[in-house]
């Protein structure tokens, strides 16, 4: 049952959720005496109906938007720089997320860069940069467009280096949006591909959280029921679209977002290297990934998977028999199953095996992971 109506939720921040949600943005900012946001978006979302409804629906309340929208499929610094520039230029008093993941990153990473001078990269919270987060950041608001991510209740930024495109994680709790705006509508207009793998994005986020190292049966348990919802609808939203599938996607979206606090394993840790050196689709990576990631952690995780099995309402609880089952969701919804099949070829491999190796989720993943064995990986997943 999808809501008809606009619902509150406070987990882990405020979200606003349902249809015409995004109606709200307005008398919110005037609430908060906000009146000139940096809106942060992707140069893709910039151009849609939508985006520029919510612009006019800011101007016509006399709120001054300014519009930051150059931001790589894959976020680098240099965008997060160019954004805390604009704002500056531009004598914004809030920073509002509108998109995607790389929009949500860039958006989150600018808030972090107002006031906490130091170089973007002192902040990476895997060499301990969270501590140097001692200034507030600017009054923050998301508002998802796809149901991927989750990004829009997170509380980090994915930031890869200009050169070496190494990514960096940019965390602290300051970093998490004062509101969401979750409007299943602004999906609307989604092609089907996009729908397809940033849906799977947040299956693979549900399914990871889950099978991660750890005891969280509270993200175990939202983990489990995402899984359920997005398996119930993604078919639905990516072939024959309806408010009721667009729903359930976004808020197993941000269910996934929520879990993966737990961790998250081996299909991010392969699928980050081809969005680094290849330019892949996050979300087209996972889906590809995730069927070889899962077969990979079967062993001495068997419990998980019968559980997994059950939500998904599979006749057969066998580990074998999920893996499956995803790889068959890949062809019902138009998705590759193979990396051969968008373009990657063998000799990637070892430039990859490299980045995967040091990737940051790898060390949640249930099962030990050595060099042969994610060189294996992407071998099965080549095809």
């Amino acid at each position: 049952m999808h809501p008809s109506s606009i619902h509150t939720y406070n987990f882990p921040t405020n979200i606003r959720f349902g249809p015409g949600a995004v109606g709200e943005l307005s008398p919110y900012l005037k609430d908060q005496n906000l009146s000139n946001p940096l809106v942060v978006t992707d140069p893709q979302v910039a151009q849609l109906d939508f985006f520029r409804k919510i612009l006019d629906q800011l101007t016509s309340n006399q709120i001054k938007a300014a519009v930051f929208s150059e931001i790589d499929k894959n976020p680098i610094k240099s965008n997060v720089l160019a954004g805390r520039d604009a704002f500056k230029k531009m004598n914004c008093d809030s920073i509002i997320g509108i998109g995607g993941g790389a929009s949500m990153d860039v958006a989150r990473a600018i808030a972090l860069s107002i006031h906490n001078q130091r170089d973007l990269f002192d902040y990476d919270d895997l060499e301990g940069g969270a501590q140097n987060v001692t200034e507030p950041v600017p009054h923050f608001v998301t508002i998802p467009t796809t149901s991927g991510t989750g990004s829009e209740v997170g509380r980090a930024a994915v930031i890869s280096e200009d050169d070496s495109k190494r990514k960096r994680i940019l965390f602290h709790p300051k970093l998490m949006a004062k509101i969401v705006f979750a409007d299943p509508e602004l999906t609307y207009e989604l092609p089907p591909s996009i729908t397809a793998a940033t849906g799977m994005d947040a299956l693979t986020h549900n399914m990871e959280a889950y099978l991660a190292k750890g005891y969280h049966p509270m993200c175990d348990g939202i983990a489990l029921e995402g899984i359920k919802l997005i398996v119930g609808s993604i078919q639905t939203a990516v072939n024959h679209p309806d408010p009721s599938s667009r729903s359930d996607m976004m808020l197993a979206s941000l269910m996934g977002a929520v879990a993966f606090q737990k961790g998250l394993g081996i299909v991010h840790a392969i699928s980050h290297p081809l969005s680094t050196l290849l330019d892949m689709h996050h979300g087209l990576a996972n889906a590809i990934n995730l069927p070889y990631g899962l077969r990979f952690n079967i062993p001495g995780q068997e419990t998980r998977f019968e559980r997994i099995a059950q939500v998904m309402g599979l006749p057969s609880a066998e580990g074998e028999s999920v893996a499956q089952a995803i790889a068959e969701l890949n062809l019902g919804i138009g998705l590759p199953v193979s990396l051969k099949e968008v373009g990657v070829t063998s000799d990637a491999i070892p430039a990859l095996c490299e980045l995967a190796l040091n990737d940051f989720c790898l060390p949640a993943n249930p099962r030990e992971a050595n060099l042969e064995d994610i060189k294996e990986l992407y071998l099965q997943a080549l095809g």
